[in-house]
């Protein structure tokens, strides 16, 4: 099923199949796909009644939970331009998201993961025109034959997704409702999601995926499996008790799905009706897709993008087993990929910066400035290197941004850097990532000391605390060297130090 708009497509699909499950969450409630629009324009009315009109910017950060689902429908049913950030975040991000996107309202949980958001949302809009919302646990309601025409357009910007990207500060990608469909429809390609398929949603809503998955559940009628925060010890089994056949996320899940197959009694199947391991965002160890065959019978898709463009390769159900383990699939359709180094584009199986052409890319940063960096000729830089063999698929081979990505989110290298800089007992510092099985990659502090005295980790995560730097950027490892390579220019030599602590 398409259509133009996110709206669109959810009346749509609650006149093609009303009575079909949509959703369920592990409290045992569900939500038909009638259910849920009527929901979203009971929501609608509450926040247009509170003073959303279209083209207001609304931050929110919500779990996976049924409200986040009808919140971004409401918000579509309004024309709002909806800003999701992932609860990660704490007050340096948001703060400044909140600024910069010049947001009308914050739509926060009142506490998430033993964290009092309903504090921060009070904080960051005290003596601001920005109104907080906790959702404990209703949205705002209304009356539905109040709300104004839908005339939202598919290319009008009605999302800004924020990375770290390789800069200190948030980066803001505007998004429109054809970007992500786009997005979902390349996922869609390799993965071939139907109406009795059901998908594990086991990571951010707020996430640009969490909402691909959302326009993929009304282009295709999938059931979503909501969970609101993982627990390797519970999660799994209950995936599998409703019946989930495609298992996402991406390589820490699916370690920790192996993981918890491992622990059943022999003979016992954690995932009977699994067909695919779908996911991305994260290196992944060769030897993974053959772990999941061998003990699940399922495929490992991996797709690959990035916040400015999601899911631009997929790789698809009937792809040979050695492309499924060591490429991220080939191009969606509709798409353009090359593989550029200093201004040439190259052939196949050489190494350069990979660029995408693609219904799927972003219009651009809020900040236009980056736009200049961001584009060439039309092609988005992705900052990633790589290479496309004879047959189109695409292999990740590295990073020309400073940028280390742990459980699938980015973690601005040098952001880190300049918060252990102001360490007295640190001379010099680079942040680098290194491999690791469980995160995809850990953050590592290499640190020339200032003196003899030698930073414990400990201590670095004291220093860290006083900051507003959030958690989950925290490096954990630490190195000592008298002096950080560089090359004759002065430039850091970041390979090195990756090679050598490896």
């Amino acid at each position: 099923m398409s259509s133009e708009t996110l709206w669109e497509l959810i009346e749509a699909r609650a006149a093609a199949t009303p009575d079909k499950q949509m959703a369920i969450d592990e409290s045992g409630q569900t939500m038909t796909f009638a259910k849920y629009r009527e929901r979203c324009e009971v929501a609608a009315a509450g926040f247009a009644g509170l003073g959303v009109e279209p083209d207001d910017v609304v931050t929110w950060i919500l779990p996976s939970t049924f409200e986040s689902l009808v919140l971004a429908g409401a918000l579509s049913r309004l024309g709002a331009v909806q800003n999701p950030i992932l609860p990660i975040y704490r007050h340096k991000e948001i703060g400044f998201i909140l600024e910069q996107s010049q947001s009308t309202m914050l739509v926060v949980p009142r506490v998430f993961r033993g964290f009092d958001f309903a504090d921060l949302a009070e904080e960051l809009t005290a003596g601001t025109d920005v109104i907080p919302i906790v959702v404990d646990p209703e949205l705002p309601g209304g009356h539905p034959d109040d709300l104004p025409p839908d005339e939202t357009g598919p290319d009008d910007v009605r999302w800004l997704f924020y990375s770290s990207g390789t800069t200190a500060d948030p980066k803001g990608a505007m998004h429109t409702d054809a970007s992500i469909s786009a997005a979902s429809d390349g996922m869609q390609s390799g993965c071939h999601i139907g109406p009795d398929d059901k998908s594990a949603v086991v990571f951010p809503i707020t996430h640009v995926g969490g909402l691909v998955w959302l326009f993929n559940s009304m282009q295709t009628g999938v059931e979503l499996l909501m969970v609101e925060a993982f627990d390797p010890a519970g999660t799994p089994q209950w995936l599998s008790d409703h019946g989930c056949t495609c298992a996402g996320a991406g390589t820490v899940f699916f370690q920790m799905y192996l993981a918890a197959q491992r622990a059943l009694p022999e003979g016992e199947r954690l995932f009977p009706n699994v067909r695919i391991f779908n996911g991305g965002g994260a290196p992944k160890p060769l030897t993974l897709h053959g772990e999941l065959m061998d003990t699940f019978g399922a495929p490992l898709l991996n797709g690959w993008g990035l916040t400015e463009a999601p899911i631009a390769t997929m790789a698809a159900v009937d792809d040979p087993d050695d492309k499924l383990a060591a490429t991220e699939g080939k191009a969606v359709p509709g798409t353009r990929l090359r593989v550029v180094l200093d201004g040439e584009v190259l052939g196949a199986n050489e190494e350069g910066e990979l660029q995408i052409d693609g219904p799927m890319v972003c219009k651009g940063y809020l900040d236009s400035s980056l736009d200049d960096d961001a584009f060439v000729d039309g092609w988005f830089r992705t900052g990633d290197l790589g290479m496309i063999d004879e047959q189109g698929y695409v292999t990740i081979t590295g990073r020309l941004k400073d940028v280390i990505i742990r459980k699938g989110e980015n973690i601005s290298a040098k952001e880190v850097e300049d918060v252990i800089n102001t360490h007295a007992s640190v001379a010099e510092v680079a942040v680098v990532g290194l491999p690791d099985d469980e995160r995809g990659e850990l953050a590592c502090a290499v640190i020339v000391p200032a003196s003899e005295e030698r930073l414990t980790l400990e201590e670095l995560g004291s220093h860290l605390a006083a900051t507003s730097l959030s958690k989950h950027k925290y490096p954990e490892r630490i190195e000592f060297v008298d002096a950080l390579p560089r090359n004759p220019t002065g430039k850091i030599l970041k390979k090195d130090l990756r090679s050598q602590f490896s």
